[in-house]
């Protein structure tokens, strides 16, 4: 019970830390969800809590969604999705631990080449980005990091760049659940532990707006990158 409101809490403070700087929901509940699941039942749990997760910043942003660059995105990764969640159902438990924690670390240096570089991204681009990103995101717990830095990388700003990031989010996560459910990997306690757990980040996510409009850019880059540090570094552990 103590572990689970320790849950509920974090499940809160991510949704605010994912309202603002666009993702981290996943970054911030992962530790805590392999520690009381395991590696394979967190991946599974955070797509449902995903879903709720960026549902609720898409109803808090839901006038600014670019259709266009959401269904660009979206549409190509859908398949992908599916391949990559049946590619971590496959693998070890600790490879999949390990590899979360890989992913998150090796994030924080190519965030910063990205950033370096300036570089941006037309509409086609976007597409084979969803593509590449899709599969990733069926592998591993969250690709948020790489779907926030290909989104502003398109030139969307602030509520604009959050509504529509998670509006993809929402469809490559919706795929992402109902792939393992059609492989019996998603049962009934794990979908009511991920909307119990998106719930609350739901509660943060509306928390946030008046934070994302207040925040200094240098702040937000930052703070994504102490996330990715510690989640991977717990991940680690959790391994080990």
């Amino acid at each position: 019970m103590v572990a689970y409101l320790l849950m509920l809490a974090v499940g809160v403070v991510a949704g605010v830390v994912s309202g603002v700087v666009g993702t981290g929901s996943s970054m911030l509940l992962a530790p805590l969800l392999v520690w009381n699941f395991g590696a394979k039942q967190a991946v599974v749990i955070m797509a449902v809590t995903s879903i709720v997760g960026n549902a609720s910043r898409v109803a808090a942003w839901w006038r600014l969604v670019d259709a266009r660059a959401c269904l660009a995105f979206s549409l190509p990764a859908i398949p992908a999705v599916a391949l990559g969640s049946q590619t971590m159902l496959a693998l070890p438990e600790s490879l999949v631990s390990i590899c979360l924690g890989l992913f998150f670390l090796l994030l924080i240096p190519y965030r910063r080449w990205a950033r370096s570089k300036n570089f941006t991204l037309s509409l086609q681009q976007l597409a084979m980005a969803g593509l590449a990103i899709g599969y990733i995101a069926g592998v591993v717990i969250g690709s948020g990091p790489l779907s926030v830095a290909v989104f502003s990388a398109y030139g969307l700003l602030k509520g604009a760049f959050i509504s529509t990031e998670a509006a993809a989010s929402l469809i490559v996560f919706f795929t992402k659940a109902i792939t393992f459910r059609t492989m019996d990997a998603l049962t009934l306690d794990m979908a009511l532990h991920g909307l119990i757990l998106g719930g609350a980040i739901m509660i943060g996510t509306f928390l946030s707006k008046q934070l994302l409009l207040r925040m200094d850019p240098n702040t937000h880059q930052v703070l994504l990158d102490g996330l990715l540090f510690f989640s991977g570094l717990t991940l680690f552990w959790a391994a080990f």
